[in-house]
């Protein structure tokens, strides 16, 4: 999340109106806002992946359960802290919910300290997530407007090859090689060859991981 992003939210999916209230009623306690949806379906009708925050998820519901939403979000690409809450704790189902990615199984009655705690695990690790793929983007971006030539070019430079070595197998003067580089670094915005490497890194990852 970047510092001029909106405001973190906890989404309470949960068919029972007493617990959606009473969450409610404890995160905003400490100033948390709060979205509360009776369904799966609504939630997902609602949600906009641009909007950081976490999802406190029941697991048995009417239609959609908390586990099949769990799936359909990791089949949308979506990646929101999830904690799982639920009257019906069993291993297989604990199991299938750490699996999906939740970050927590917490078992009905739980202590409102665990709970408050475990959102703010959540929001904070929302948060690191979301910057790290912010930056992704940025390094594809920057690598995405270099010529193909300045981009050969930088993959030997990052390489650790040095100007003389980058020459010869393109074939081309040093003179030349040195231009294409000072380009690609400005277009790069890397200052340096540690910089110039953490970016190339970072564009690569996008691109195994879309």
């Amino acid at each position: 999340m970047t510092p001029t992003g909106p405001t973190p939210m906890v989404f309470v999916v949960d068919d029972q109106q007493a617990v959606r209230n009473s969450l409610r009623w404890l995160l905003e306690s400490i100033g948390i806002p709060v979205r509360d949806y009776p369904t799966a379906e609504a939630f997902l009708r609602d949600y906009e992946p641009a909007q950081p925050g976490c999802l406190i998820l029941d697991v048995r519901m009417p239609g959609m359960s908390g586990l099949d939403l769990q799936e359909e979000l990791a089949r949308r690409g979506i990646e929101l802290p999830t904690i799982v809450i639920t009257a019906h704790a069993e291993v297989p189902m604990a199991v299938r919910a750490v699996k999906a990615g939740a970050v927590d199984f917490i078992q009905k009655p739980f202590s409102h300290e665990l709970l408050l705690d475990r959102v703010k695990q959540a929001l904070e690790l929302d948060a690191q997530e979301r910057e790290i793929r912010h930056r992704r983007d940025e390094a594809r971006r920057r690598l995405a407007a270099l010529t193909p030539r300045e981009r050969e070019v930088i993959v030997m430079v990052a390489e650790g090859r040095a100007n003389k070595a980058i020459a010869a197998a393109l074939g081309v003067a040093i003179k030349t090689v040195e231009v294409h580089r000072g380009r690609a670094m400005e277009k790069m915005q890397a200052e340096n060859l540690a910089e110039l490497i953490r970016i190339c890194l970072l564009a690569s990852a996008v691109r195994e991981n879309p």
